[in-house]
């Protein structure tokens, strides 16, 4: 298919929180003690809460900046493109993209809500997170409807209210929560526990999507203190693999057969051995281990409660197959370092090259709008949803490649290595 002629959903991109983020929606008695922005003396913008700094790190907004400015410094918010943290900006560069929709994790508050979670005062944490999420469904996603798939953080230190967060938003049209890939590593319950039943219940009831993005644990896969970064980055899609295992094995899926697991941001291409070797380790130890699917295979169960994402993957495209066509959606990434924005549809136009129409259409954005009950098509024909019709309607934005001066920055890796295994840049 001409790259033109796409339709494209990313199902994994992120948002850069605006500084007026809790403005509108945290209730007046937290208002002086909700998240907020300040300048440090060195010119980077960070958010503070609770006593912890929080730094946007460079890697997570290099959208639009040469390949050798990037890198882990902390950043200001006149350093980054508005399309990170405005939203009538972001639309402006997904048409420039030529991406139809896009479904946003969030920055500081870490991927699975974590910071706010740290927090002592849980009355202070729930309203800042239910602030969060209201200003993420109600504004974020509801000024431009059909171009943002809602997503909401979990309450991950109480069980109960997380489910009655996953029905508050869910009753708004939110079908996707994040939710960290290791909940034990955070100190909480793992996967193997009952403890989470309400929020597996509750996500079931309103068709919600369990949403876990690689890092949202706050550790990544590292050899050595002292390894290249590159080490790291490369280890990135291991975490996601943990998490498959852990919960395709868990009693999760067994006790809730409705439950559905996305894996974000963690590649494709592994898939096919990994469900080869959970079959093997079926056939091999079930009978002591104790494992029982009713009479299906592993890798059957996974297709049916996991969906996978690539942002250019070409052994996972040849091997779509092998992963199941109705388990793989397609991201962009923006604004992070892997992605490719604003050419992605070209590259996958290459990577897909001789992939029937048919498949390539669940790819982009058939897969997306059915695993997250989300409908484009309602607020826009589908002519005018093609790469080169959204194309057409950003003509004369800017796309350039823009360089920035980070000498007031300059930071080593060793010192940062710490901060970015927390904070799971991409």
């Amino acid at each position: 298919m001409n790259a033109e002629d796409l339709i494209m959903i990313s199902v994994d991109d992120h948002v850069v929180e605006p500084p007026s983020l809790f403005d509108a929606h945290i209730p007046d008695r937290y208002r002086d003690r909700a998240p907020r922005v300040r300048r440090t003396k060195d010119g980077a913008d960070v958010w503070t809460f609770n006593g912890a700094t929080i730094p946007n790190i460079g890697l997570n907004a290099v959208a639009g900046r040469p390949k050798e400015e990037y890198g882990i410094e902390p950043t200001a918010f006149d350093e980054i493109r508005p399309g990170t943290y405005d939203i009538d900006e972001r639309v402006k560069d997904m048409n420039a993209g030529g991406i139809l929709a896009s479904m946003n994790f969030p920055s500081f508050p870490g991927f699975s809500g974590r910071v706010f979670s740290a927090a002592d005062d849980k009355d202070l944490a729930l309203a800042v997170l239910r602030a969060y999420n209201d200003w993420h469904v109600d504004e974020w996603a509801g000024t431009h409807p059909g171009r943002i798939i809602p997503m909401a953080l979990p309450v991950l230190w109480d069980a109960e209210e997380c489910a009655r967060e996953v029905r508050r938003v869910a009753a708004k049209g939110c079908h996707s929560i994040t939710f960290t890939e290791n909940p034990a590593t955070l100190g909480y319950p793992s996967f193997h526990n009952e403890y989470w039943d309400p929020l597996w219940r509750a996500v079931c009831d309103e068709n919600v999507v369990v949403s876990i993005h690689l890092g949202s644990s706050g550790r990544l896969s590292v050899t050595a203190p002292d390894a290249p970064i590159d080490v790291m980055i490369t280890l990135q899609p291991m975490n996601i693999c943990q998490a498959a295992a852990d919960l395709l094995w868990s009693r999760v899926i067994k006790k809730f057969p409705g439950i559905r697991f996305a894996l974000s941001e963690g590649g494709t291409g592994w898939i096919p051995y990994f469900l080869d070797r959970v079959d093997r380790t079926y056939d091999m130890h079930h009978l002591w281990t104790g494992q029982d699917f009713g009479g299906r295979l592993p890798s059957e169960v996974f297709r049916e409660h996991f969906l996978t994402c690539f942002i250019s993957d070409p052994v996972g495209v040849r091997l779509r197959h092998d992963i199941g066509i109705g388990n793989i959606a397609w991201e962009c990434d923006y604004p992070h370092s892997d992605s490719s924005w604003p050419h992605a549809p070209e590259e996958l136009a290459e990577v897909a090259a001789g992939v029937p129409d048919d498949e390539l259409n669940r790819i982009t954005h058939e897969n997306a709008m059915r695993w997250y009950s989300f409908d484009p098509f309602a607020h826009r024909s589908r002519e005018d949803s093609t790469v080169g019709a959204l194309r057409a309607e950003a003509a004369g934005h800017d796309v350039s490649i823009r360089s920035y001066d980070k000498g007031r920055f300059e930071k080593s890796v060793g010192i940062e290595m710490g901060r970015l295994s927390g904070q799971a840049t991409a």
